[in-house]
């Protein structure tokens, strides 16, 4: 891994870079993302967009599941996401905090933990990663 976690999250993951990710720690038992509210990420009223949220959880999930891959697997991909929306965002920064749940050699599930800088839950997620091959 490069030596900046934010450089090595948007080598693997550009979508961070266009959405102002940043990595704390990309460690397999906790993985911490953050993005800022930006008015062009937001709905009606400030509030920022429930898809942006969503991003930056799948990022934080992708992330700590690669950090578990088992040896061989080349990558993850999210095959199934739940999302329980429980506040809004209105300024400041999002904090993921993504834990493994389960690490096995075909699928990989993550809970992240997404809040606001005053701490309360913004949202809770619950992914499923399926466990890359390389094929050949």
């Amino acid at each position: 891994m490069a030596d900046d976690p934010t450089e090595y999250l948007y080598a693997s993951m550009p979508i961070g870079a266009t959405l102002g990710i940043a990595a704390v720690s990309l460690d397999k038992d906790e993985t911490v993302l953050t993005m800022p509210w930006r008015a062009d990420l937001c709905t009606t009223g400030g509030v920022l967009h429930g898809g942006a949220v969503m991003a930056l959880a799948d990022s934080a999930g992708g992330a700590c599941a690669f950090a578990n891959l088992p040896d061989g697997a080349a990558g993850t991909s999210t095959i199934e996401s739940k999302t329980n929306f429980l506040g809004a965002v209105r300024d400041g920064t999002v904090t993921a905090t993504a834990r493994p749940l389960h690490v096995g050699s075909t699928t990989i599930v993550v809970e992240t933990e997404l809040r606001r800088d005053d701490g309360r839950l913004v949202a809770k997620v619950t992914q499923t990663q399926t466990v890359l091959r390389p094929k050949g």
